[in-house]
């Protein structure tokens, strides 16, 4: 796979990982009564904007753990086992 290609996988699955972790715990939040959007700084708002964080934190650091378990693409063969004689 070439660096260009690599990179962008990465870009990409980090960001679909951490905006999907993000909605996950906004719907958490807001499945708890936890308004984000609530005027001032309540402790239900701040709950609230935690769980986003921890969510997108979350859905990044599973973004990168997907990736890490993809085989290589790398089509290249191996190179020859050494022999031990």
């Amino acid at each position: 796979m070439s660096e260009t290609r690599r990179l962008l996988v990465e870009g990409l699955s980090d960001a679909v990982g951490f905006v999907g972790g993000a909605l996950a715990g906004y719907g958490l939040a807001w499945l708890m009564g936890f308004d984000i959007f609530a005027p001032g700084y309540g402790p239900a708002s701040l709950l609230g904007i935690a769980l986003v964080g921890l969510g997108g934190g979350l859905g990044l650091h599973g973004a990168r753990r997907w990736r890490a378990a993809q085989p290589p693409s790398d089509t290249s063969t191996p190179p020859a086992p050494k022999d031990k004689g």
